[in-house]
Formats: C-alpha cells, sequence, structure tokens
C-alpha cells in the first residue's frame, strides 16, 4: 500500500494532476484497476499535502453485472458512491450488433459519466490507466493507426469543462494485480462480450513475447513517451534518473 501509494504520489507531483480543493471523481468499471486506483487515491488523500475529495462513480452497461460488493467498500471508505444505469451493453450488442463496439462504447461510456459530473459539479476525474495500459496504447497507435500516439497523463476536454487525470501511470499491471489480491478488491466479473478479444489483447500478448527477448522493452518506450516527449507527456517537474518503473512495482 505505502509502496504504491509513492508511486501513485510521484506521478501527481510529475504531471501536476490534483490541486487544493479539488472534487475528483473516479471512474469505477469494477475492475481491479479502477478499485485499485480508488483505494490508492483513498490513501494519498490521508497524508497528501493539497487536500482533495473522492466521488466514486460506476456505467451500468446493462449486461447484468452486480455491483453490491464495490458499493460495500466505497462505504467502508466513506466514498460517495453512484451506479448510473444504461442499456448501452444491449444496444451496441443485440440491437445495432456492432462488428467492433469499443469505440462506441467507450464513447457512450464518457458520454454518461460526463452528464453524471456535469449533474454534481465535479469537473475532474481520475481514471485507472496504468504502466501497461500506456506502452500497449502507444503500440496499438503505431500498428494500426500508424501514428505516433498515446493517451494523456492530463487531458483538459474544452467542450465539457472537464479535466481527466491518470494517476496510475507508473504502476505496473502486475503490482495492481499482486495488490489485488493482497487488500482482497471486489472484483465485479467482466460480462462483456467482447473482453479478452480485443487488439489491445493481441498486443499484451505479443509483448509478453517480447519481453522475453527484451526484458526492458516496455521500459524503454514508457521512458522514450516522456524524452521525445509526446504532447503533454514531459512531467512538469524536471524528469529525474529512475529505476525502470516496471520493476518498482513487481
Amino acid at each position: 500500500m505505502q509502496h504504491l501509494c509513492g508511486l501513485v504520489r510521484r506521478c501527481v507531483d510529475d504531471y501536476g494532476m490534483i490541486e487544493a480543493g479539488d472534487r475528483i471523481a473516479v471512474g469505477i468499471s469494477g475492475g481491479k484497476d479502477s478499485l485499485a486506483l480508488l483505494v490508492l487515491l483513498h490513501g494519498l488523500m490521508q497524508y497528501y499535502p493539497k487536500p482533495y475529495t473522492l466521488e466514486a462513480l460506476t456505467v451500468d452497461m446493462g449486461l447484468g453485472m452486480d455491483f453490491s460488493p464495490v458499493a460495500a467498500l466505497c462505504d467502508r471508505l466513506e466514498v460517495p458512491y453512484t451506479v448510473l444505469k444504461t442499456d448501452i451493453g444491449p444496444l451496441i450488442f443485440d440491437i445495432r450488433k456492432e462488428k467492433n463496439p469499443c469505440s462506441m462504447c467507450a464513447k457512450m461510456r464518457r458520454g454518461a459519466l460526463h452528464q453524471a459530473m456535469a449533474d454534481r459539479g465535479i469537473s475532474k476525474i481520475a481514471l485507472g490507466h496504468h504502466y501497461d495500459d500506456a506502452v500497449e496504447t502507444f503500440l496499438l497507435s503505431l500498428f494500426y493507426e500508424g501514428r505516433i500516439s498515446c493517451f494523456q497523463p492530463v487531458t483538459y476536454l474544452s467542450r465539457m469543462g472537464i479535466t481527466q487525470i491518470r494517476p496510475m501511470l507508473y504502476v505496473g499491471e502486475k503490482a495492481i494485480e499482486h495488490f489485488k489480491e493482497r487488500m482482497d478488491l471486489p472484483v465485479v466479473e467482466n460480462r462483456c462480450p467482447a473482453d479478452k478479444s480485443t487488439k489491445r489483447q493481441e498486443v499484451k500478448e505479443l509483448l509478453v513475447i517480447l519481453q522475453q527477448r527484451y526484458p526492458d522493452l516496455k521500459t524503454k518506450i514508457f521512458g522514450g513517451m516522456q524524452r521525445l516527449p509526446l504532447p503533454e507527456w514531459e512531467p512538469v517537474r524536471p524528469l529525474r534518473q529512475r529505476k525502470a518503473v516496471n520493476g518498482q512495482g513487481e
């Protein structure tokens, strides 16, 4: 807990993600990443010099997932929690029968989250993307779009007046998996029909193979994204010498 909170704090400080008085929505899918983010931000909140508050939001896709264990966790942390009921899943898979559902699904989920934030007067949301997500997204853009691109650590959506932050970018996926087991996080079974059959999964599996031959590949890609840098990836405070983030958390 202390170690991963330290990595989250470093990321938050490096990119100026949190200001005093922030009300931060945490987007909770029910997966290990978003649940770990909630617990770590709650832990950081106890001692971070800039006081902030949290509120958890879940978009229920209408796929029959049970979020009551998540509600119990939020109650224990004393974090307000709201489940936003939608029919996004049936609309995409049963009615429209989308061949490539992920893009439309993400767009509709974002729309529901942003509207809920607007209704509550919240303008900042924390998302559970981690170190491995960043490397995979970089390769996805390169392989399938021919672009050098990735999501940004901090993104301002001017049309909605919303700031997205990704505080777990220095935390590896294996570290999150270990954290989930140690903390007994109430992960909700993902019932999405497209789960584990996406291009992202293909890239994830390719990286496993490449890492066997080039053990520091992900570290080099991530470091290159900061040093190049990609738009908005250069830390707001000087980039200091670090161990490989992947090695720290795993």
